[in-house]
């Protein structure tokens, strides 16, 4: 059960998506660290990367290929993907997501 509060599940609901289909939506990072920084979200709400098993074998390869997709349609050929797992891990919004990372402006780190 998602919590009422969750800003995540109001971006999915109502938000301003750049890409949405087969349970997942995409929208621009409001902060971006990079030239393109998009946030994928799956429909349903799940806390953290921790609890994909939530997700059935079929879902979670829908969702990759969502997040593959989702960076080819922003024209990325280059790019990062990142999931942060709880808050020592940098997660801020308790809502599983992926941020898609391109351009110029790419974190460094490797």
């Amino acid at each position: 059960m998602p919590p009422d509060d969750c800003l995540f599940c109001r971006i999915v609901a109502a938000g301003d998506h750049v890409h949405a289909a087969d349970g997942f939506v995409a929208v621009r990072d409001i902060a971006p660290a990079a030239d393109t920084h998009l946030l994928v979200l799956p429909e349903r709400h799940v806390d953290t990367f921790r609890d994909v098993a939530a997700f059935s074998d079929e879902e979670a390869g829908r969702m990759l290929r969502f997040i593959a997709e989702t960076a080819a349609r922003a024209g990325l050929t280059d790019y990062r993907v990142v999931v942060n797992v709880g808050p020592g891990g940098g997660q801020t919004v308790f809502h599983l997501h992926w941020h898609v990372l391109g351009g110029a402006r790419l974190p460094g780190f490797h």
